[in-house]
């Protein structure tokens, strides 16, 4: 919102970004780097260039920090989800759009936010909010894995849990890839392949993996941006 906070502890932005949005971008590089819970709000609050009675006014601390940055990760995905299950699209096509939508928001943005999911201080309440919405995605990867083609009850579960850890798999490629021993880093491609990968989980063939693919990549380019 234009307007809101208090005045920079060093001047306006150069960024281009708001206070709220150099607060996150400074947190989430911090988190990353150094750990949650060695980095005090003093820190973030320096390395966003404003002062800590700014940020608490953004901010009633660094958990509401954390917490907005990791719903950031999975809320795009859990609305586009919540979207293809009204679809009248193939399952398997469905499927497809949804892994590859979740893997590149995974994979996007300047720091690999999803290592944050480990965090032993995720179980304290207050990331409750965090902890539902993950639910309401997983349970969507479920609804579409039960939907494809010979899945039956006995299996959709445990398929649904390997689909969403293939997707999830991608936040480990990404830290190896930041350590060094990643290989080729994540390309354009890596979605695609991953959503790929998630129709052979489910059992699909080459034949109908590609035309799932070809209506799932529509689906996926009609997603929000």
């Amino acid at each position: 919102m234009a307007g809101r906070g208090r005045p920079r502890a060093s001047g306006p932005s150069s960024t281009g970004l708001t206070t709220e949005q150099e607060i996150l971008q400074a947190a989430g590089k911090l988190f990353c780097t150094e750990g949650y819970g060695s980095v005090s709000t003093y820190r973030i609050a320096r390395a966003a260039r404003i002062s800590q009675a700014t940020m608490y006014h953004y901010f009633a601390g660094k958990h509401e920090i954390l917490s907005t940055l990791l719903l950031e990760t999975v809320q795009p995905s859990v609305a586009f989800a919540e979207h293809l299950v009204t679809s009248d699209a193939p399952a398997p096509a469905r499927l497809w759009a949804l892994c590859a939508f979740d893997t590149r928001l995974l994979v996007s943005g300047p720091e690999n936010l999803g290592a944050l999911y480990l965090l032993p201080e995720l179980s304290d309440e207050r990331f409750a909010a965090f902890h539902a919405e993950r639910t309401r995605l997983r349970a969507v990867y479920r609804t579409l894995v039960r939907a494809c083609p010979d899945v039956g009850d006995a299996v959709a579960q445990d398929l649904a849990d390997l689909v969403f850890g293939l997707v999830e798999s991608a936040i480990l490629r990404r830290r190896q890839d930041l350590d060094g021993v990643g290989g080729t880093s994540i390309d354009d491609g890596f979605a695609t392949r991953t959503a790929d990968a998630a129709l052979r989980v489910v059992g699909l063939g080459p034949a109908a993996g590609m035309e799932a693919a070809r209506a799932g990549q529509a689906l996926a380019a009609a997603a929000p941006s």
